[in-house]
Parts: C-alpha cells; structure tokens; sequence
C-alpha cells in the first residue's frame, strides 16, 4: 500500500484526506440518523395517548424532548402550552416549526460536506493526472537530445493513473452515500411534520389549544 501512495506521489495526499473524513462523516452520520435517536416507532402515538386527558407535567415533556428528535419536535408544542395554556393553535404551530427547523439542521449536519467530498474528489484526481502529464512531459529529451528520462516517464504515468483511480474511488462511495444520506433525511423530515401536525390537530379536538 505505501508503494502505491509513494508512486502517486504527493498529489495523493489530499484525497487520503478526504477518504479519511468522509469515512468520518458516513461512520457518523449512520450512528446519529439511527430510528430509534430520530423517530423510535409508536411514539407519536405514545404522545397522543399521554395528552388525551391533560397536558404532561413539564418533567415528562423534557424527558420527552431528550429521548429522540421527534420527541423534541412534539415536546415543543407541549413547551409552548406549559409556558402559555391559552395559547392559539397558530403559536403551537411556531413553535413546532421552529423546533423543526433546528431538527432539520441536525439531520443535515454533514451532508454538505460529504456532497463537497464527492464532487472534489474527482478534481483532485484529475490535478494528480495534469501533474502526472506535467512528469511526463518532462522527462522528453530536449529537441536534438537523445531518448527521455524512463524513469522520470514512469513516475509521471504512476501518478497520473493512480491519483485519476482513486479520485474515482473516493468519489464514488462518497456520492452513493450522500444521496442515501439524503434520502433517509427526507423520509425523517416527513414523518416528523406529519406525526407534528397530527398532534397540534389532537390537542385542538380535545381542547388543549384555544379556540
């Protein structure tokens, strides 16, 4: 392997570095997007059952907020009861949407990053490639001179094919990754605007926000 990285070249140093933190952030991203930290089954349901005859005491509801995302999202409109019980449903429905925003941003964190990894990884390949042209281009004799430097040639080639291959390598597991990513997010933000409205429109039937 270090034959490999020493044939490169040092052009290749910045794409193991971008393997490395993408592999960083895809360990990461699998640990924090996990259904039981963001929507564990049953919950809303949970919820619903718990505010049917009275609003949770507010320990329950920041034991609530701390157990899952969801549960911060639906312990927000309990919050904003707690601290105004007359609230009307369109300030429930701000602080769940606020709540939502800052949830949204957590399940994003990182995806840019990722997304920026898979579209850099192939140009840092191909600078490899250029540099590895600029090897080879080199090593040709001067007109009127004798043969080139095969050495010089060699090298120039190593590192052209090898920075262009794994700017690919990295590129490619990256891209797959964040549109997986990307979709798990979008298949979460739904569930947790559709388990957030169902419970404002519960706490409205039975009587918990102001008409």
């Amino acid at each position: 392997m270090f034959s490999i990285i020493q044939a490169a070249g040092w052009p290749i140093w910045p794409l193991i570095a971008s393997s490395v933190l993408a592999l960083a952030i895809v360990f990461e991203r699998f640990v924090s997007l996990a259904q039981n930290k963001v929507a564990p089954p049953g919950l809303d349901g949970a919820v619903t059952a718990a505010t049917k005859q009275r609003i949770p005491s507010r320990e329950s509801v920041a034991d609530l907020a701390k157990g899952s995302l969801m549960g911060q999202v639906l312990a927000s409109a309990l919050q904003a009861l707690h601290e105004q019980p007359q609230s009307s449903e369109e300030e429930v429905r701000a602080a769940v949407q606020h709540s939502g925003r800052v949830v949204a941003q957590r399940l994003q964190a990182q995806l840019s990053a990722l997304a920026t990894i898979a579209s850099a990884a192939p140009l840092m390949g191909l600078l490899g490639t250029v540099i590895g042209m600029i090897e080879i281009f080199g090593a040709q004799a001067p007109t009127g001179g004798g043969g080139g430097n095969p050495a010089q040639m060699a090298q120039g080639i190593s590192i052209a094919l090898y920075n262009t291959a794994f700017g690919l390598l990295v590129a490619i597991p990256a891209l797959v990754f964040w549109r997986y990513f990307r979709a798990r997010v979008d298949a979460y933000l739904l569930t947790l605007e559709t388990a957030a409205d169902q419970l404002v429109r519960h706490l409205k039937k039975c009587g918990h926000i102001a008409s």
